[in-house]
């Protein structure tokens, strides 16, 4: 039978006062009352799947107006922080706000769930900073599961997936798709239909943990991996390959000396993640601090006598090259100092989360190199670190809808997908859950650009050039890195998500009225004009003989200056500008780089303008020198005929088009010589 959740969900009390968290007593609901029912009826999207790309995608589909169905191997691990008790950070936090403004559920839970929040990056300027929060596991999870059952729409049952119903393809959009998917088919045999199926595994297929020498099935600690799912993918003629991913031992607080490590704060006052709060749950000063500590030549010295009892090290299977373990650190590093953060897991926790030494040897031996670090010298570890190898899909069998190009109405999400970390599968399950909604009632595909968002960077990443290790989001992967900013995330893109269902009219309305205002202070700050003199006095400012007249706009891209600066110093015209901190960052940023974004604007405006330019059939691609070798042979073996069928080339980015369009421009407009194009300008 069908292991239905059939007895009643309780939370405990909790008024943090965030809006949208209203519920201060225990909420009790019944996720799914009859085996039959479940069975028996037809849902639009049958998500598999409850961790992060599972939950958003689920809510997404849910929110969208889909009959969705949440099937899980367990209820109550939805929502389960596998792996690091944190959110965000550089890259990663932009791909949380982008969520946000889709309406996702992550930030909001953050918002709610955080004990210690830090905007990373801060020396630098704001397009790159990282907005990061160590999470109260617990709570999380009981937030997030919270959320879910109290979505309309959406019903959960727990059920082991092991196969697809599939049928004939109708209308393909494809050659290669050749069946229509049609629902799942559960480990007793029985069928579950659906019009739509978002396939969010994690590393649960054929999971494999190894510790030390020994190895067990598994795709998390205590929970069995996903054998007959993935016979099914690889029987459905999908290419498959296998990666691996670690985690560190867990620490008992009590048993370590934190006078030995370094003490780093949180930010006072902490910013939210979601666009919709102005303020976290927690008091600045009711947040728990972070300890940072090193290894050392003894750490090194138990990493080499021991690489001969780790069996995850010495396989060929890649691992994450930016969060790798500590035995890979040592062997590619050697006779380095490695940070490692001692992370606390929960305001009531006794647990501590060493990240940075993720480790798979022998459990006797990780309890040997902890407590050779600086500050562990008694640590206790309430949990060994183990490594995880899974099956995931090549990416490239994918459409920028993340709807597979061999099975029509199947998507996948998250780490199916190669990737790693909770924030680029809450990104794909968002784009997973709307287009799978989106097909059923027969709406558009939704995609997110790479000129539009890190989400399209990371999709179209994946989609075009696959990826041979666990793919992680950074900064430096963008091309429009001053648009793309963590702070307009709903400029961006809140109205595109309504237009297509999956945002609600208060979030809509609330982005308009923030964008209302934000309009209001720019026009007022660009109609402040004085002499560089003046506002050298009035803002106390080193004197300058520089005699041009500048608009409290133009000065916000002088260092030093900021809004609340400038509005505090003239309270007559800006009134209270200086107390809306949210309102105050927007305004600063797009200051700020007002003079690169307007060049960035028209690059991204000036190749949507131009897609359809036709290229020269004479073109020597290896002779632009301004285009990488890689793409330079990408675009000479396909010979595009235009700017548009050159963008579809796997691995050519926006910023080669952009060199391409601007060559091709310059050489148009030269004499040519017969049967060439001019180069000389090169």
């Amino acid at each position: 039978m069908i292991r239905v959740f059939k007895t009643v969900l309780t939370f405990p009390r909790h008024n943090c006062g965030i809006p949208g968290c209203s519920p201060s007593k225990s909420v009790r609901k019944v996720l799914c009352r009859n085996v039959n029912s479940c069975t028996e009826q037809k849902f639009d999207v049958i998500v598999v799947g409850g961790g992060h790309a599972g939950t958003e995608a689920a809510c997404a589909s849910a929110r969208m107006g889909a009959r969705t169905l949440l099937l899980t191997h367990k209820i109550s691990t939805i929502g389960e922080m596998s792996c690091n008790p944190s959110f965000g950070g550089i890259g990663k936090g932009h791909l949380m706000m982008e969520v946000d403004a889709l309406d996702g559920v992550c930030g909001r839970i953050c918002d709610k769930t955080g004990i210690h929040y830090r905007m990373l990056n801060r020396p630098k300027g704001p397009a790159v900073w990282g907005p990061r929060a160590q999470i109260d596991r617990t709570l999380y999870k009981t937030e997030i599961q919270r959320e879910v059952q109290n979505s309309p729409n959406l019903t959960v049952i727990a059920g082991a997936v092991e196969d697809f119903i599939l049928g004939q393809c109708h209308n393909p959009d494809l050659d290669t798709m050749k069946q229509r998917c049609s629902g799942v088919i559960l480990e007793s045999g029985e069928k579950v239909y659906g019009e739509s199926v978002v396939l969010t595994t994690g590393t649960f297929l054929r999971g494999m943990i190894h510790i030390g020498l020994e190895e067990f099935p598994a795709g998390r600690l205590g929970d069995q991996p996903a054998i007959g799912l993935a016979k099914s993918l690889e029987d459905a003629g999908f290419t498959i390959a296998r990666l691996k991913t670690g985690t560190p031992p867990r620490l008992d607080k009590r048993s370590i000396d934190f006078s030995k490590t370094v003490e780093h704060a949180p930010d006072d006052p902490p910013l939210p993640f979601s666009y919709l709060n102005t303020e976290v749950w927690i008091k600045p000063e009711d947040q728990l601090p972070c300890h940072m500590t090193h290894t050392n030549e003894e750490v090194e010295k138990i990493v080499m006598e021991t690489i001969h009892l780790n069996r995850h090290v010495q396989q060929e299977v890649k691992g994450p090259r930016y969060c790798p373990s500590i035995e890979s650190k040592v062997l590619m590093f050697k006779g380095r100092r490695h940070q490692i953060w001692l992370e606390p897991e929960g305001l009531d926790s006794e647990v501590i989360y060493p990240q940075g030494i993720s480790c798979t040897m022998p459990e006797e031996h990780q309890l040997r190199l902890m407590q050779a670090i600086p500050g562990l010298e008694k640590a206790a570890i309430v949990k060994p670190g183990y490594g995880v190898e899974y099956d995931f899909m090549d990416p490239r069998q994918l459409k920028p809808t993340l709807e597979t190009i061999k099975i029509q109405n199947l998507f996948f999400a998250g780490q199916i997908n190669g990737t790693t970390g909770y924030e680029e599968a809450a990104a794909q399950g968002i784009i997973a859950g709307i287009n799978a909604a989106a097909k059923v009632q027969g709406k558009p595909p939704f995609t997110v650009d790479r000129t539009e968002g890190y989400i399209g960077v990371l999709i179209d990443d994946l989609i075009t050039q696959g990826t041979n290790e666990p793919y992680r989001m950074f900064t430096s992967r963008s091309e429009f890195r001053l648009y793309l900013r963590p702070d307009n995330a709903d400029k961006r893109l809140t109205a595109k998500g309504y237009d297509i269902g999956c945002v609600s009219p208060t979030r809509y309305n609330h982005t308009l009225q923030q964008y209302k205002e934000v309009e209001e202070a720019i026009d007022k700050l660009k109609s402040t004009v004085k002499y560089m003199q003046q506002w050298n006095k009035l803002l106390q400012l080193p004197m300058s003989s520089n005699p041009k007249p500048y608009s409290a706009f133009q000065l916000l891209a002088v260092p030093g200056n900021t809004v609340e600066k400038i509005a505090m110093a003239m309270p007559e015209i800006f009134k209270d500008l200086h107390l809306n901190r949210q309102l105050c960052h927007k305004v600063f940023a797009e200051g700020l780089y007002a003079q690169e974004l307007e060049e960035q604007m028209s690059q991204i405006e000036e190749l949507q303008k131009e897609e359809q330019l036709l290229l020269p059939e004479n073109i020597d691609y290896l002779r632009l020198n301004e285009i990488s070798m890689e793409i330079r042979i990408k675009l000479d073996d396909a010979r595009p005929a235009s700017i548009a069928a050159a963008s579809r080339i796997p691995g050519v980015t926006p910023l080669a088009l952009l060199k391409l369009l601007q060559f091709v421009k310059r050489a148009l407009n030269k004499p040519q010589s017969a049967g060439t194009l001019p180069l000389e300008s090169i």
